[in-house]
């Protein structure tokens, strides 16, 4: 499939556009979605490609679909890019119940909110943010169907021989933000039952944009000549515009009791040999600091595969897309991964 895609990506515009370019199989979907799918938490890293995705799904099925973006909407310029693209937004405190109500009613809710990093400093936030937040989701939007963002980060980390982390192991990471992600699993999962609202709880781990990312992590450090972290070894990793068509393709799998489904790339990478990569397109050696350790963590997809298909873009073209962005000077977000934490502690 990647031979559909341009060899390299040169502008923001650009990426936007390839970013958000639907499948198939996601106009499919989004016929059957009725209006307004309202997506909480829209401002974040993946919120507005979601949803300029989803429009543009919509209008390629013809299809008129309302997309309300739900947020805080601190930065003002975010509410009006939305708007720009057609996209209806509205201000909504997630931790307080009158305002959760004022959102609109919907049979569709995508549920993106989330908080990591700052954890350790002070986990209070962390945790009433990925639980009061899903009950109060999950109370206003009884019965309708939810796929919400969860994280990979929900499982321990494994041997790389055992081939990633399945959707049936046992939830028992180490860490205040992974502990606190699978509360966010479980009161989505019980108010599923109480209510009847089919869902589906997507374990995403490691999507990158050009701009973010581990892959851009690495990148970067070699070509600024900064040392690379290899102790945690191996590590999955999913073009975005392939984790937001997945994302939204969920919707076709919601069911009571919950549908939990990993979302990442089939392929594992090395740290090491992704630095070592890089390297050779920067014309650099890299620094390599440490030793892989014996775990890592890493999710196993067959059932994505079986449920959704194969993704659209190798990993290939993606490091070469990285390493040409890098090269031209292309906008970063500046929002690292912390990829090498092994303790659970962000």
């Amino acid at each position: 499939m990647s031979s559909l895609y341009p060899a390299t990506i040169d502008s923001e515009t650009q990426l936007d556009q390839v970013l958000t370019d639907p499948s198939p199989e996601l106009v499919a979907t989004i016929r059957n979605l009725s209006s307004p799918l309202v997506m909480i938490g829209a401002s974040g890293k993946m919120g507005p490609s979601l949803a300029l995705m989803a429009k543009r799904a919509a209008e390629a099925a013809g299809h008129p679909l309302e997309i309300v973006a739900a947020s805080r909407f601190s930065n003002q310029d975010t509410a009006a890019w939305f708007e720009a693209h057609g996209i209806r937004t509205q201000q909504v405190d997630m931790l307080t119940r009158s305002s959760v109500q004022r959102l609109p009613k919907s049979e569709n809710v995508l549920y993106l909110v989330g908080m990591k990093f700052g954890t350790s400093a002070d986990p209070s936030p962390t945790w009433v943010t990925n639980t009061l937040s899903p009950m109060l989701a999950a109370e206003h939007f009884a019965g309708a169907r939810v796929v919400a963002l969860s994280t990979g980060n929900v499982y321990p980390m494994t041997r790389l021989d055992y081939g990633g982390s399945r959707e049936s192991d046992s939830l028992t990471p180490i860490g205040e933000y992974p502990n606190a992600a699978v509360a966010r699993e479980r009161l989505f999962e019980y108010f599923s039952r109480q209510f009847h609202s089919p869902l589906t709880n997507v374990r995403l781990n490691y999507a990158h944009d050009l701009r973010y990312g581990v892959l851009s992590d690495i990148a970067y450090k070699v070509y600024h000549d900064l040392p690379v972290d290899v102790s945690m070894g191996y590590f999955n990793a999913i073009w975005q515009g392939d984790a937001n068509n997945y994302i939204l393709r969920c919707f076709d799998l919601c069911t009571v009791p919950a549908t939990a489904i990993n979302l990442t790339s089939r392929k594992v990478y090395s740290h090491r040999k992704v630095a070592e990569l890089f390297g050779l397109y920067f014309g650099k050696v890299p620094q390599i600091l440490g030793l892989e350790q014996d775990t890592a963590l890493l999710s196993n997809t067959d059932f994505l595969l079986e449920k959704l298909g194969p993704e659209r873009l190798e990993g290939d073209l993606l490091i070469k897309w990285i390493a040409n962005w890098m090269k031209i000077g292309g906008r970063l977000l500046g929002k690292p991964t912390h990829f090498e934490i092994r303790d659970g502690k962000f």
